[in-house]
């Protein structure tokens, strides 16, 4: 078994129950044109305590399904 991937991101949405929306920020080189891009991806991840809040960088694991888009779990808050 490998490992797990690990990610950080800025929180943007904490409405749900023990549920937090991470923005992940990544660049890239564009395949044609060599330029960097910037690539975001939204990611739901398990917040069992609801301790992140909107604006706080986090940083987010890979688990196991909670449900049908959450497969990741808060690590830590690192800001």
């Amino acid at each position: 078994m490998g490992s797990r991937k690990v990610l950080e991101g800025t929180v943007v949405g904490d409405a749900m129950d023990k549920t937090i929306e991470v923005m992940v920020s990544t660049h890239m080189a564009h395949r044609l044109y060599k330029k960097m891009v910037k690539r975001r991806k939204k990611y739901s991840a398990h917040d069992e305590t609801n301790k992140a809040k909107v604006n706080d960088r986090v940083r987010i694991i890979e688990s196991k399904p909670y449900s049908k888009r959450k497969r990741f779990e808060l690590l830590e808050i690192v800001k």
